[in-house]
């Protein structure tokens, strides 16, 4: 058994799949997702998974190198909790753009947030030391 870390299993099975430039969303419990994309749905009400938790397990468990979010989310809450998990600001692209990615997604992870325009696509990086 794990210590710590991801527990649910399918996510934590998701994730280690995961290489180089693969693209993962953090969802609200709004966004629609393409059916051929696989999504581990841990929505249980509005609310719950927060997607700041979500989240913030998500970026302990995988590198990031890049990620973008909404620009309709700008100035909102969304864009602030990216950024501040973040190295660096997350690129802020047109909302319709945002969900034209998900057609290239490698895994959807669906949380209960019921905040407007909280989702980011994440591009996974590689944890060699540079």
């Amino acid at each position: 058994m794990k210590r710590r870390g991801i527990i649910n299993a399918p996510l934590s099975g998701h994730l280690a799949r995961l290489g180089h430039t693969d693209l993962v969303v953090v969802a609200d419990a709004g966004l629609p997702l393409p059916p051929h994309v696989p999504v581990v749905d841990l929505a249980v009400v509005f609310g719950l998974p927060s997607f700041v938790d979500v989240l913030d397990a998500l970026l302990d468990e995988i590198v990031v190198e890049h990620a973008w979010i909404s620009a309709d989310a700008d100035p909102r809450p969304p864009a602030q909790w990216v950024d501040s998990r973040l190295d660096r600001p997350a690129e802020r692209v047109p909302h319709e753009d945002l969900k034209a990615m998900l057609g290239g997604v490698r895994l959807a992870v669906r949380t209960g947030e019921d905040t407007a325009f909280a989702n980011v696509v994440l591009r996974c990086g590689v944890p060699f030391a540079v």
